[in-house]
C-alpha cells in the first residue's frame, strides 16, 4: 500500500508543481508590469475608474507604451528627440556607460545577423574533464585575439536552476564543441538540473517501477 501511495503522490506532484511554478512566474510578471500604471495620474488609473483592481492592465499599458514609443522613434521628429536625449545622456559619465552598454546589447540580440545565443557549446569548465553547457555570445575583438594569437569566442555559462545568472568567459574557439541542440533545449536542461535531456521529454506519468519488498 505504501508503494502505491508514494506513486500517487509523485504523480500528483509532477502535475501540480509545474503549474504552481508557472503561475508564480506569471503572477510576478503581471504584478511587475502593473506597477507601470503608477505612471498615470491617479484619476486616470484603472483602479480609480473601475473602483476595483483587475490584474493585467499593466501588461496592456506596457505594450501600448512600447508600441507608441517605437512609432514615435521611427519618424523624423521622434528620431531627432531620441538623438537629443542620447546627447544629454552621453554627458553623464556613469549613466552614459550603463545606457550605451544596455543599448548595444539589445541591438546585438535583436539584430538578424547576430550569432548571440544561437549556438549551444560544450566547454571544459571549471576544470579539465568537467564539461559545462554554454552559449556563444559573440566573437572576441581583434584587440583580444592579437594578444592571445588565436581565435577567441565570448561565451556565457549559465548557473542552474536560475539561468539568468552565470559567467562571462573568453575561450579559444578550438576548445569549444558545438552541440546539435537548440537554445530552448539547452535552457530546459539547465533549469531542470539535467533531468530533462534533449530528445527525451519528461513524461509526468513515466514513474519509476515499484521496487519489490
Amino acid at each position: 500500500m505504501m508503494r502505491h501511495i508514494r506513486r500517487y503522490l509523485i504523480a500528483g506532484l509532477l502535475i501540480w508543481v509545474p503549474i504552481w511554478v508557472t503561475l508564480l512566474v506569471i503572477r510576478f510578471m503581471v504584478d511587475l508590469l502593473d506597477k507601470t500604471l503608477k505612471l498615470l495620474p491617479l484619476s486616470y488609473q484603472p483602479d480609480t475608474i473601475l473602483g476595483v483592481h483587475i490584474p493585467g492592465f499593466g501588461i496592456l499599458f506596457s505594450i501600448l507604451v512600447v508600441f507608441l514609443t517605437g512609432l514615435l522613434a521611427t519618424n523624423f521628429v521622434g528620431h531627432r528627440l531620441v538623438a537629443l536625449g542620447e546627447s544629454i545622456v552621453a554627458r553623464i559619465p556613469l549613466v552614459r556607460a550603463i545606457y550605451n552598454g544596455v543599448k548595444q546589447v539589445l541591438h546585438t540580440i535583436f539584430s538578424s545577423k547576430t550569432q548571440a545565443f544561437r549556438r549551444v557549446l560544450l566547454v571544459e569548465y571549471p576544470r579539465k574533464g568537467l564539461w559545462s553547457i554554454a552559449f556563444q555570445t559573440g566573437q572576441a575583438s581583434e584587440k583580444i585575439t592579437s594578444k592571445t594569437q588565436q581565435a577567441m569566442v565570448t561565451i556565457f555559462i549559465p548557473t542552474t536552476p536560475n539561468p539568468t545568472s552565470g559567467f562571462l568567459m573568453l575561450v579559444p574557439q578550438d576548445d569549444t564543441i558545438e552541440l546539435d541542440m537548440s537554445v530552448d533545449e539547452a535552457l530546459k536542461m539547465v533549469i531542470s538540473l539535467g533531468v530533462v535531456q534533449p530528445g527525451h521529454p519528461l513524461d509526468a506519468f513515466d514513474l519509476p517501477p515499484e521496487s519489490e519488498g
